[in-house]
């Protein structure tokens, strides 16, 4: 009973996301919004994620950046939300606050230095004369009807170097009756850990117990996330985050991340849907062009696939490897992955998804197929399976009388593509070469070579010879080859399944070779 349960006292039941994607994270190297698409984006924020606030733009940037917030902020009074967005200004006299009131916005977040170095070195000013900087500027703000927001960038080197520069700066603005709503303090540089963060927030509170705080936090160690968290737990009432996490070097702290831990670890209250958190990450994902690593957590394309079949088996028996981060919560789905270590119990679960029963040995071949592909370094989807399903149960008949023994294709610089092969058929072993003008053409005239030389039969002759790749799969999984032949005044048709066009070409023919022997032991018979 001490320091941690007098932190739980202090959590606020509910916190306040203001989302920065379209400020913040448009300062990723090589991301830029165009003004449909920032529009586009705060909908979705506003409207469907429900996020409290958007911070949409850095005032003064450009004409195109002008049209976009102007945009927005015309979207957001429509619908009763033009409070929501916010637009980020700076200590410039009256430039800033005209350009926003200009667009039609009705909240500035005013950028004021929250740390000696940057108000002497990089202003080049005392903090007497800062402050009286930005007391006219929110006066101005004030006076044109604007709601002033303040950041004190590079509060955390401010806390660690400088504290007196801190507090006299809050001492002046905070005086008389503070007409700024909140304040916002960054760590700009991503340089904090938790126990700062719990620690410097907590000095803060202690002097002004009154103000409202958000903390924006940077990821330049990876504790963004951790930071937030222990923004909160030590009090602040709002957090900034972005989409996918975006922003300068290495990104802000993610909105989905942020959300379930604030929901799951702190049990906090928030407005945000979390339906809506995989649908905000691939727009942003699409406009922005940062592909989302596959193990991003909530919004990864992984982070949903259980691949080893243990868990798989687990998750059948008793849902032995659920947590509380459902898929359905965000609107997504379990996915069991097939591959060389999925083993029986992924794919069955795979098969019950889409209404398929085998019996245990056709399950056995099924999975030895995908195992193969899996060797191969080939990810099979749950949309490939039904072909494998297919394939394997039509044509991989253990009595087989033509088999595939070896082989080898070869192709050269200035070379025709030649091909060595060896077959078993009817239990004896035959061997031939040839050269074509492909990989496939020197196979198949090497095949014509054995059955012309040692069984002084006809080879079926090639009518159509067609490649696919299975509707709804992979393209670097599968590769579908149907291969159609002339055949006693008939038509056969074959098709072969595998991650190599040569290969899948090779397994059709094949087919083709052991059905004609079966119809030459059955008129034998």
């Amino acid at each position: 009973m001490g320091e941690q349960d007098e932190i739980k006292e202090e959590s606020p039941r509910y916190v306040e996301i203001m989302d920065s994607t379209l400020r913040d994270g448009e300062q990723t190297n090589g991301v830029s919004f165009l003004p449909h698409e920032k529009l586009v984006i705060a909908r979705m924020l506003l409207r469907d994620v429900n996020v409290d606030r958007i911070e949409v733009a850095s005032a003064r940037v450009s004409e195109g950046e002008k049209e976009a917030v102007k945009m927005i902020c015309r979207y957001a009074q429509g619908i009763g939300k033009g409070d929501r967005v916010e637009v980020l200004g700076f200590v410039d006299g009256k430039a800033s606050v005209d350009w926003i009131d200009e667009c039609g916005g009705k909240v500035i977040n005013l950028l004021a230095k929250g740390s000696l170095k940057h108000c002497t070195k990089q202003l080049q000013k005392t903090p007497e004369e800062h402050i009286a900087d930005i007391q006219r500027t929110i006066q101005y703000a004030n006076e044109k009807g604007l709601s002033v927001n303040l950041y004190l960038e590079d509060w955390s080197n401010g806390m660690k170097d400088s504290p007196e520069y801190v507090y006299q700066l809050m001492d002046s603005l905070t005086s008389g009756g503070s007409i700024i709503k909140r304040f916002m303090l960054p760590d700009t540089l991503g340089v904090m850990n938790p126990l700062q963060v719990i620690e410097y927030f907590r000095k803060m509170l202690k002097h002004y117990p009154d103000a409202h705080f958000d903390f924006h936090a940077h990821n330049d160690y990876d504790l963004a996330v951790s930071n937030s968290l222990a923004a909160v737990l030590s009090g602040a009432k709002g957090l900034h985050v972005t989409v996918n996490g975006l922003g300068e070097r290495c990104g802000n702290a993610p909105l989905a991340s942020v959300q379930v831990i604030l929901k799951d670890q702190f049990h906090a209250k928030t407005s945000i849907d979390e339906s809506q958190l995989n649908g905000i990450s691939q727009l942003v994902e699409g406009y922005s062009g940062i592909a989302v690593a596959p193990n991003q957590p909530i919004v990864g394309e992984n982070v949903f696939t259980q691949v080893a079949g243990v868990h798989a088996d687990g998750d059948s028996k008793n849902k032995l490897y659920y947590n509380e981060l459902m898929p359905e919560r965000f609107g997504r789905k379990r996915e069991y992955a097939l591959g060389k270590n999925s083993g029986k119990a992924n794919i069955l679960k795979n098969l019950e998804e889409l209404g398929l029963e085998l019996t245990p040995e056709q399950t056995r071949r099924v999975t030895q197929r995908i195992t193969e592909l899996g060797d191969k370094k080939e990810i099979v989807t749950q949309d490939d399976l039904p072909y494998i399903v297919s394939d394997v149960l039509k044509h991989d008949a253990p009595e087989d009388k033509v088999k595939l023994v070896s082989y080898v294709v070869s192709t050269a610089y200035g070379l025709r593509p030649g091909a060595n092969i060896k077959v078993e058929i009817n239990g004896e072993e035959y061997e031939g070469s040839a050269v074509g003008d492909g990989q496939y053409d020197a196979f198949v005239k090497a095949l014509r070579y054995i059955y012309k030389k040692y069984l002084n039969r006809t080879f079926p002759t090639l009518a159509n010879y067609q490649v696919s790749i299975p509707p709804g799969g992979r393209t670097d999984a599968l590769v579908q080859t149907v291969i159609t032949w002339h055949y006693n005044d008939g038509i056969l048709r074959t098709r072969g399944l595998d991650a190599d066009q040569t290969e899948a070409a090779i397994k059709a023919t094949f087919k083709m070779l052991n059905i004609v022997e079966s119809n030459i032991s059955s008129q034998k018979q």
